[in-house]
């Protein structure tokens, strides 16, 4: 088929971007209501180590990414982008109604954070998965020169979908109170993203085919032998992904505990100001992924690490020690304007270092690694700091993994000339210093296909 009109890719990027908020929103719940639930399923350890055990949870959560960035990067480039999406939404939705009639600790004991603990790995499965194959498609099916722009509505809606987790947080604590939330609403939201995730899967089933038949039937589609092919753009798409994970997480995440267990806010305060501090970050995306499309990825990289380096021991340190919520929120933007940098290009930033016979798998998998390394991690770590009584080490730690993400970026090739969507001919992350016989054919990839 032929390139897609204006309005057949913002159609399909409008259906592909609602399962990824879908499936955003269903991680996310668990984000923002655990601490409403955590004390529920880790009893005896106090408000801080309920805290943290519940982080703990939501880090092996990422841990097992790797593994559904593998499963679904395997499918989305064997069997195409719409499976894996298909797979990965439908997998989520599962998840989301186990966290809806999960036992706590008052009925099973023991075995309450057990339950826990499997059902958020089968979600960290899905998100491992969705990631790289929404990623992919978008950055396929999106007109060549405003890639960046298109693309950058995958974090519109992760944001979205953390957003809409913030907002019904705000909108049950002001209609219920913190009190009837802990006795047993917080499993509403849960339910609210099963069924969501229904609806997700309904419109995805009519999305297009990006890949095209020899991708798919590639020797090497979907293996990791494929990707190896491509040293470079691996370690690239690691060392950007590693700064890019842990500053996400805790500006957007881990902030929530911060202002409350650290700043000493209230919990409904902390949810008013994170959920504008989300709106205005989801607003950015469009804006910073546009400039990206004239500026080029490797200049954005570099604001958002040169960033990440200079801003959070100061701004850290300033968040915690303030007495205004406005004042604490007007800070957490500053930070967001510098992540807008990476997390509006995120996706298409490393689709385009991958040819489309291994892209999905690339992406998907490569990401999951580095992102459950330091973005799952990015709570447990700042948590067990301050646990122990080393807190302020952590806008340390911060700067030194932002260091290694400036030495990935600076290894970057500009994308303007280096694609491997727009230009596959060039060698654009290839270890080889040579073009071969499937960069040569790889241009019809660009076009979707039935």
């Amino acid at each position: 088929m032929g390139q897609l009109s204006t309005w057949e890719t913002v159609k399909a990027v409008m259906v592909a971007s609602s399962g990824n908020l879908v499936e955003w929103f269903d991680f996310y719940v668990y984000a923002f209501f655990s601490v409403y639930f955590a004390e529920a399923f880790f009893t005896g350890v106090g408000q801080t180590g309920a805290f943290m055990l519940a982080a703990g949870v939501f880090f092996v959560g990422f841990l097992v990414r790797p593994i559904g960035g593998y499963i679904f990067g395997r499918i989305s480039d064997r069997h195409g982008r719409k499976v894996g999406m298909v797979a990965s939404i439908l997998m989520m939705g599962f998840g989301s109604l186990c966290l809806a009639v999960l036992p706590t600790a008052a009925s099973v004991g023991a075995l309450a954070p057990v339950l826990l603990l499997i059902v958020r790995c089968i979600q960290g499965i899905a998100v491992g998965g969705e990631y790289g194959s929404t990623a992919t498609y978008m950055s396929e099916i999106a007109q060549e020169g405003r890639r960046g722009f298109y693309s950058s509505f995958q974090y519109v809606t992760l944001v979205g979908g953390q957003l809409l987790a913030s907002a019904l947080a705000v909108a049950m604590t002001t209609t219920l109170g913190d009190a009837r939330i802990t006795a047993g609403w917080w499993r509403l939201p849960f339910l609210i993203g099963a069924v969501a995730a229904l609806v997700a899967l309904w419109l995805r089933s009519g999305l297009l085919e990006t890949t095209s038949k020899s991708d798919r039937e590639h020797k090497n589609a979907g293996t990791l032998l494929g990707v190896l092919h491509h040293r470079r753009a691996f370690w690239v798409v690691f060392g950007i992904t590693s700064i890019g994970s842990l500053s996400f997480y805790v500006f957007t995440t881990y902030m929530q505990k911060y202002l409350i267990n650290t700043a000493g806010f209230a919990k409904g305060h902390v949810a008013e100001v994170m959920t504008v501090c989300l709106f205005i970050f989801m607003l950015m995306q469009p804006l910073v992924g546009a400039l990206s499309d004239k500026i080029g990825r490797k200049n954005s990289m570099l604001i958002f690490v040169i960033g990440m380096i200079i801003l959070p021991v100061p701004l850290l340190t300033a968040i915690g020690a303030q007495t205004s919520i406005v004042a604490a929120g007007l800070l957490i933007l500053v930070a967001m304007v510098f992540l807008s940098f990476y997390s509006s290009i995120s996706g298409i930033v490393k689709a385009e270092m991958f040819p489309a016979y291994i892209r999905g798998l690339g992406v998907s998998f490569t990401y999951a690694v580095a992102n459950s390394l330091f973005g799952g991690s990015a709570e447990y770590v700042a948590l067990a700091m301050k646990n122990y009584g080393y807190e302020e080490v952590f806008p340390w730690y911060f700067v030194a993994v932002a260091i290694l993400g400036l030495v990935a970026v600076l290894f970057m090739r500009d994308n303007r000339v280096h694609s491997m969507i727009d230009n596959p001919d060039t060698n654009g992350g290839d270890d080889g210093g040579h073009v071969t016989s499937l960069h040569r054919t790889q241009h019809q990839s660009r076009q979707p296909s039935v």
